[in-house]
């Protein structure tokens, strides 16, 4: 039974459908002058499994949900909140008891998976891709989800970019380019680092975990470098590869002392960094001070003394998103939505309505307002446009439309290691998982083992895994 204060918010959240605008910019609809893709025919009743399994989110989907109910009293969702560990685990179980959901959200890598396992209705993502418009969606994101062909095993839904933040006010004050060429980022690192002023120019990751490989994939991927082709070959000893790992190395020389990961961002907060690598959840950090509070003491870093909050650093960083040295590369993560292939095609109707609504200005943006930062849109129209920028956190406003659009526009070129021409390349994620990549860089940045050596121990691994699957 619905709550009494349920019911109150979805007659609130219909009205403002019926009666938002005034003097406020409406939101473009990413629908808008698309064809239903299907007409569902009712009663019927849906699951939707989803990877948002926190209570603040799940109670903001139910409203979500509720509203599309009552625009459409034919059809009811049942939400079935399920941990991403556990995804996978539990749509194979699903699908050998013949009970799939009809529609599921979770990462691109997660959908390309199941799409191979034949569990993925790969034509009816495809038709409402088509629907709502393909080239209105970033292209990096679709190839996420793409088979390389022209199908689609979901739909881009939401994601998260990681890019070099910098000290733009710095820059311009040196006369320094952008930090986006190799060239330009190497220049402003060497700029930048003063060890005496207890000041460095970047911070890249060089201890034996994730953030170390998410940084270097995109340094990689900007050269070409991959570790399998489409066919599942390894090709990990490659010339591209070689420099992208002797440029690392090169580079990690102006962090700060010692091994480093994600926590380093302090310098920067302190400010006693010009750059750092970091996704878009560190937004709120910069904006707004109780967010950042755990950055401004003395207690992760001995060198550093504690700072106050500078709410002008804001407004005086910028994103590179994109890298580049003979390619454009990206990195980040997409969730995805995705329709199983259940056999059931009033169902499979039904949940491709309910993701056309999903695409609707209120309805997408109170979805990315769950976690500013972690949920950006796959939409470039949607970032500059003053709903989603008014977000209840308040952090978007500090950052305005140019440079929403500036921070999204890394979907634009994200890659990945383990995606391949749409081919989800599974021996990919099991030396993710291994950590032998951030293991290599360790042994070279802080051990100062030789490069040639470190990467044969490296590809030696990955053979073993190879011949073990």
């Amino acid at each position: 039974m619905r709550t009494v204060m349920t019911w109150s918010i979805l007659l609130l959240m219909v009205g403002a459908f019926a009666f938002a605008g005034g003097n406020q910019e409406a939101a473009p609809d990413p629908a808008a002058g698309a064809d239903e893709v299907v007409e569902a025919q009712g009663p019927v009743e849906i699951e939707f499994w989803t990877t948002q399994t926190q209570s603040d989110r799940q109670a903001t989907i139910q409203v979500l949900v509720d509203t599309f109910e009552a625009l459409n009293p034919d059809i009811t969702i049942n939400v079935i909140p399920v941990d991403e560990n556990d995804m996978s685990t539990q749509v194979a179980a699903a699908a050998a008891a013949g009970t799939l959901p009809a529609l599921g959200e979770f990462g691109a890598e997660t959908a390309v998976a199941l799409g191979a396992e034949g569990v993925i209705d790969v034509d009816a993502n495809t038709d409402l891709i088509n629907s709502l418009g393909a080239n209105r969606f970033y292209q990096g994101a679709l190839r996420m989800v793409g088979d390389g062909e022209g199908a689609y095993y979901a739909v881009p839904f939401h994601g998260w970019i990681q890019g070099i933040w910098y000290r733009a006010d710095w820059f311009e004050e040196a006369g320094l380019d952008v930090p986006r060429t190799w060239d330009e980022i190497l220049e402003a690192a060497e700029y930048f680092y003063r060890p005496r002023d207890n000041q460095y120019g970047i911070l890249v990751g060089t201890t034996a975990e994730a953030f170390t490989e998410q940084v270097f994939t995109q340094f990689a991927r900007s050269n070409g470098a991959a570790l399998f082709d489409r066919d599942g070959n390894l090709i990990f000893d490659s010339p591209e590869m070689r420099e992208a790992i002797e440029y690392y190395a090169e580079l990690a020389q102006y962090n700060p002392p010692g091994p480093q990961t994600w926590r380093a961002r302090d310098y920067y907060l302190q400010e006693k960094m010009a750059m750092f690598f970091y996704s878009t959840y560190i937004m709120d950090d910069l904006a707004i001070e109780d967010a950042a509070a755990g950055s401004l003491t003395n207690e992760n870093f001995a060198d550093l003394e504690g700072a106050s909050f500078d709410p002008e650093l804001v407004e005086n960083t910028r994103l590179s998103p994109i890298i580049t040295n003979t390619q454009d590369a990206g990195y980040g993560v997409i969730v995805s939505l995705s329709l199983f292939d259940q056999g059931d095609a009033a169902k499979t109707a039904a949940a491709q309505k309910f993701m056309q609504y999903l695409y609707t200005p209120n309805a997408y943006v109170t979805y990315l307002h769950m976690a500013p930062g972690g949920m950006n849109p796959v939409m470039p129209e949607v970032a500059s446009n003053p709903r989603f920028l008014n977000d209840p956190a308040g952090v978007y406003k500090n950052y305005g439309g140019e440079k929403m659009e500036e921070i999204t526009s890394g979907l634009e070129s994200i890659e990945s290691f383990g995606i391949v021409d749409g081919k989800r390349i599974e021996a990919a994620s099991v030396i993710f998982e291994r950590q032998i990549i951030p293991q290599m860089l360790y042994a070279i940045t802080q051990e100062g083992e030789d490069i040639d050596s470190a990467m044969a121990e490296a590809e030696a691994q990955m053979v073993e895994i190879l011949e073990d699957m």
